[in-house]
Parts: C-alpha cells; structure tokens; sequence
C-alpha cells in the first residue's frame, strides 16, 4: 500500500560496508511520532487480507516465485552453501519452473550482503547487440511497432549465465555443477501447477507463433493441464553443458551457435561476437538513509533505488501523516511518485552511456524543493513530455539469507511474459524482449503506453533502464532487517515502496505489509493506479475531487521478503502469486 518514510539518500562512491557514514538523523516531531506509535491494519474485507503466509524459520529463508525453487535454495542453505550459491541454485531452477520469468536467456540485478557488513550490487543485464540503432522499432510514419515486444529482434543479448557465474566465482563456496544439478532435475520433469498452467494458458497464443516454443511450452498448442509432469529435454540438455563448461559454453560454444542460428532463422540481430564480448559488471551500491535505517538498492541502469529514494525522502518531510488509505495520504504518495517518476524518465540510464545528477536527486534538499511544490488540496498535472518506461509484465524476485546472516536481493526478468515468445531452437529456453525497455521511440508512447526519453534512447552495446529494485534493509543498530524485492515493470519501484514503508511506518508485520493494497503514478499516464478493491468509493471520489486521474489496475507487484524475527527469519511470498517460501 502506501507508507511514508524519511530518508536521507547517499549514493556510495565504493562498495559499501553495514554502516553508512555519519549522517543527521531525521528529527521525528510529537505529532509523526504519534502517528508512528500505532500499527496500522489492512481492512478486513480486502481481498489479499489474511492470505499471505508467513513461514518460520531459525537459521536460513529463501523466497521465490515458485515453491520447487525456494526448495532447491533451502536444500544448498542446508548443506552449508551460503547465500550466492543458493542464488546461483535458485536462478537456475526459476529457469526450468518459473519459464515466464525465470531465465538463463535474460538479465538481472544482485544485491548481496556479506555478514561483515560489505554490501555488492552485480549488473547482469541484457544489452543492445551491435548492430541495434535508435529508429529500428519504428515504422515508415515514425511510430513504434510491436517488433521490440514479440520475435527475434525483440531480443538484447543474455546477461544471466553470465552474472550468475560472476556471483558464484566472487562469492560461491559450493561447487558449481552442484549447484545446477537440482535444476537439470527439474528440467527433466516436474508437475505443473495450478498457477503455472494460468500463466502458459495466457501466452499460449504468443508461444504458438514459434515452433520451438509451441514444442516446448505447449500439448496440441495449449498449456499443460494442471498436474501434469512437464518434461523439457532440450532445456535439461542445455542446463548440463552450462554446468560442466560455466558461461563460455553459453557465450562461446556449442550454445552459443545455436543462439546465432535461431537468430538467423527468425531475423535477430545477436551475434557470436555480441556473445563473446558479454560481461556482467560489479557497480557501487546506492545507500538510502531513512529514520535511522539503511536502506541498500541497485544503481543505474536499474532506475530503482533512485526512484524509490526520492519518494521516501519527499514523504519524510511531512511530520504529521495522513490516516493509512486516506485520500490525503494516498494524494501525497501519488504527488511524491509522479515527482520521482520525472526525474527518473529525465535522467536515468545506462551510465556506460549517460551521465546522471545522482548526489542531487537523492539529496534531502532537492526532496525539500519537490516537497514544496506539493498543493496538498490539488494534483499537479504531470508536463507534456514527461518521460517513463518500463520493464514489461514478467520479472522474479527472490530474496535469500543465509545460516550465516549474509543476503542477497535478486530480481531477474524476460521482460515480457515469456519475454520474446522466441525459444532458442535444440536449446530450450527463451530469449528476453528487453529491446523494448528502451526508447524505442523517444516522446512516443510505446506499447505499454509509457512515452520515454533520449536517456534511454537504443544505441549498440547499452545496456536498457530498468525498474527492478532488489533492496536490503538494515536496523538502526546495523544488522540486517530485510530482504525485499518485486517484478512488475515500473510497479516494481512503488511495490517495494510500499512493503518497506508498510513494516517502517506503518509497523505492519511482513504478512500485512506484503498483503496489503497497492497504488501506483508513474507521471504519464497521469492518473493514479489503485489495485481493484482496494480502496473506497468516497477515497476514489475524494481523488477525483482534488483533480487526479484514477484507475482501478492490476497490480503486478510479487513481492518475495524475509524480516528479522526474534526467533530467526520469517519469510512471505506475496499472496497475489504463486511463489513459496522455505526455510530451516
């Protein structure tokens, strides 16, 4: 839902350790600290309330999208692997379970804690192959085309194989073949679920269009029935050759011909030598400080921690909250996103590319300066060329701690469901469509409907802006608090928002927070999104008074998190989803 939080944003200069330098804590007034002292609750008839499951555990948790996976993560953790090598296992099974968004042919983020306190973010995004350039979505009247979305051109080149085996060499302790081998298992047969066969019966048209895809995904060209065991021998395949060789098999070698192959058959524009050049790169974490709390996120390219930070540090100002769900509360949380959505849509991009004002805008100054344009009885109408994009409808978060108390936040994604449609022929897994995170057409709204800018325009070898906000919490004493994250495209940035606010500000436990309703403004359109039921009429009607635009849309936002506990961890998987959490 909504939460209000300080927060004074520094962005780190070097990987940075538990404890960030000394800053002004925000003062917290008589009247916020009255507000603080309650613990809001989410309405009894709301659809999500008392649906998400908290699981207990002593020692370690992993929560994924899918329940085979966090089993697969629990089982490393149990024989002593550490929080990377349950990534690495985690990543690889979501690849086999989770095929709509769970990948080895796309990209992703790592935010990872060591105990000591060293925080590390890995960039393993997707990037541009050589031959992309600015204007090839568009058509002869300048408009985008939905070759960005389905089929081979869609495709950036894969980062996860890639980042994957980054994280595992800098951190892993568990042999990597191990590691894979519980997803070569998987591969080789599972059963369908109830909610994996929704998400296969939903794209079966876009798998169809694709004869390795409809060979791969679907029986008779539709989903699997529910229960029944879902066998893919070419992915298993695949899944073996990684394990025995690392990336250089993926990159290099024997699958990387087949990439090369399926883009030739299909018009793709990867090539070996995009392949050959791919790496992941370690980049400096951004530190967010807020009421006492640290707050660790992904920088640029993904958009999220400067996002969500300039949010949180536009709502610390006000020392007196709104009541949880009010229409003035729900109006400043909406002004304050829009606000951040700007910046974000203006600035933010690869930084191998484009240069960005970070200091400024996750400073408590320029928050105050936003703050101070807030009409608390008005909306402000978003300016004509406002600019957004998004990571499309299918990413996963999972969210680890270990025995030990390190954790990792990661998000990963095809983009799209099921990303391009496209799988690669003999190799059994799909390709990303994140061509169309970018600009595909700069001041032009894309097939989302979001207009975007030159910042994020396509060039060759830039890796696209995205969304996702892999984040790390820790206690105003320094020790880990939570682990947190979401797929969802822009919603992604406002999900973790709102579970973060929801524990912080609103004391919610991590069931409530995680479960409760959502709402989402990302500039343009202008108008707030509310997740249908969420809100009242009278809420809706008073927004509408003050001049917002207001939609009821779903909200994609899965989030996947672990809290602190005074008995170890709890971990929830958010209840809009399939996922599970597992932990000993």
């Amino acid at each position: 839902m909504r939460r209000l939080l300080p927060v004074s944003f520094v962005v780190l200069a070097a990987c940075a350790g538990g404890r960030a330098p000394e800053a002004a804590a925000p003062r917290v007034g008589a009247a916020r600290a009255a507000v603080l002292a309650g613990r809001a609750r989410i309405p009894t008839t709301w659809g999500m309330a008392g649906r998400a499951r908290t699981v207990a555990a002593a020692r370690a948790m992993v929560v994924s999208g899918h329940p085979l996976a966090s089993e697969v993560g629990a089982e490393v953790l149990k024989r002593g692997g550490n929080a990377i090598d349950a990534t690495v296992a985690v990543s690889f099974a979501l690849a086999a379970v989770l095929p709509d968004a769970g990948n080895i042919g796309g990209g992703g983020f790592i935010v990872y804690r060591e105990t000591a306190g060293r925080v590390r973010t890995l960039d393993y995004r997707e990037k541009a192959p050589a031959a992309a350039s600015r204007d090839m979505y568009l058509d002869a009247q300048g408009n985008p085309t939905d070759h960005s979305v389905t089929g081979h051109r869609a495709a950036g080149v894969p980062g996860s194989v890639a980042g994957l085996y980054e994280a595992w060499k800098q951190h892993g302790t568990r042999p990597w073949a191990e590691l894979i081998e519980p997803a070569i298992r998987l591969a080789e047969g599972h059963v369908i679920d109830a909610a994996r066969h929704r998400d296969l019966a939903d794209d079966a048209e876009r798998l169809a269009r694709f004869p390795a895809s409809r060979r791969q995904f679907l029986v008779n060209g539709r989903a699997p029935a529910r229960g029944t065991t879902w066998r893919q021998p070419d992915l298993a395949r695949t899944l073996r050759l990684i394990a025995d060789s690392g990336p250089a098999v993926f990159y290099r070698g024997q699958i990387a011909d087949l990439i090369v192959a399926e883009m030739e058959r299909g018009g793709g524009l990867i090539t070996k030598e995009d392949l050959r050049r791919y790496r992941a790169a370690w980049r400096s974490p951004i530190q967010l400080r807020y009421r006492g709390h640290l707050i660790y996120s992904m920088p640029p390219p993904s958009s999220g921690g400067v996002t969500m930070g300039e949010i949180l540090n536009i709502m610390e100002g006000y020392d007196t909250l709104p009541p949880f769900g009010s229409a003035a509360y729900v109006h400043r949380e909406a002004e304050a996103m829009r606000r951040a959505f700007i910046d974000r849509n203006r600035w933010l991009g690869d930084p191998d590319f484009v240069r960005m004002p970070l200091e400024r805008l996750l400073s408590k100054s320029y928050a105050a300066q936003l703050r101070a344009q807030i009409d608390l009885r008005r909306a402000t109408p978003t300016p004509p060329f406002a600019t957004d994009e998004t990571d499309g409808a299918h990413t996963t978060h999972f969210s680890v701690v270990d025995a030990d108390g390190n954790a990792a936040s990661v998000t990963t994604t095809l983009n799209n469901s099921f990303g391009s449609a496209v799988t690669v022929t003999g190799a059994g897994f799909l390709l990303n469509d994140e061509m169309d995170d970018f600009a595909t057409a700069p001041g032009k709204p894309n097939l989302y409907g979001l207009v975007q800018g030159e910042a994020n325009a396509i060039a060759s070898g830039k890796r696209m802006l995205s969304a996702m906000t892999p984040s790390i919490v820790l206690d105003t004493t320094g020790r880990l608090l939570m682990v947190v994250g979401s797929p969802g495209g822009p919603r992604i940035i406002t999900a973790v928002y709102h579970v973060i606010a929801n524990v912080l500000d609103h004391r919610m436990s991590l069931a409530d927070a995680v479960a409760a309703p959502r709402l989402h403004h990302q500039a343009l359109p202008d108008s707030i999104s509310l997740e249908p039921g969420g809100f009242s009429p009278a809420v809706m009607d008073s927004l509408r008074a003050m001049g917002h635009g207001v939609r009821e849309w779903g909200y994609r936002g899965l989030v996947m998190a672990i809290q602190r506990s005074p008995a170890g961890w709890v971990g929830v998987a958010d209840p809009r989803s399939g996922g599970g959490a597992v932990g000993y």
